[in-house]
């Protein structure tokens, strides 16, 4: 084990070491580790964004926006499955004795895809609207945190997928914004469909 994987097992073990205290930290802990409360809050928040505007023109950067996360946490996704097919790191669950209130997973830890798409959708979605990406990134950071204190991940994995997600996020808006008038096609076919 390398001097980085030890100085990262002890905080992850420290973490860890906060859990089978208390039944009340332990559930909330559940909670927010698991694949689908975090991820729903995002998709509900996103979802409320893409309708929500005081006026025909902040609903349209807010649905720029959301469609910029949407592409970005799917790319996102696929850069992190890439990785995952040249590089392979155990989970900390593999390596050290800790508490895990969710599952044993054995692909590789290294990139967190989890951080990879939220950070996808958090990026996209300050980009085109920076009040309304601040709950995403507390969300985003949150369920992070749980991950590493479950064990599923050490903070490096986290740290290289936020920087995935953020940048593939930049580069999809920054693509959707120089194709134009592509993206106002896509966004005006919604409105008549009475989908946005």
């Amino acid at each position: 084990m390398n001097k980085l994987t030890a100085v990262e097992g002890d905080v992850v073990g420290w973490l860890n070491g906060l859990l089978g205290r208390s039944e009340a930290v332990d559930g909330a802990v559940s909670l927010l580790v698991s694949d689908y409360f975090v991820p729903l809050c995002i998709c509900f928040w996103m979802l409320g964004l893409w309708f929500q505007g005081r006026d025909a023109g902040s609903r349209d950067r807010n649905q720029r926006a959301v469609l910029g996360g949407a592409i970005g946490l799917g790319f996102a996704n696929l850069a992190v499955l890439i990785i995952n097919q040249f590089a392979f790191r155990d989970r900390p669950i593999a390596d050290l004795e800790l508490t895990n209130l969710l599952y044993a997973a054995t692909d590789s830890s290294f990139p967190s895809n989890p951080a990879a798409v939220a950070f996808a959708a958090a990026m996209a979605i300050w980009l085109g609207n920076r009040p309304a990406a601040v709950p995403v990134f507390a969300l985003a950071l949150v369920w992070c945190l749980m991950r590493v204190l479950n064990g599923l991940f050490y903070p490096t994995d986290i740290l290289a997928g936020a920087a995935i997600g953020a940048s593939v996020s930049w580069l999809i808006v920054t693509c959707l914004r120089r194709t134009e008038p592509v993206t106002t096609w896509v966004l005006e076919g919604a409105r008549f469909l009475r989908l946005a």
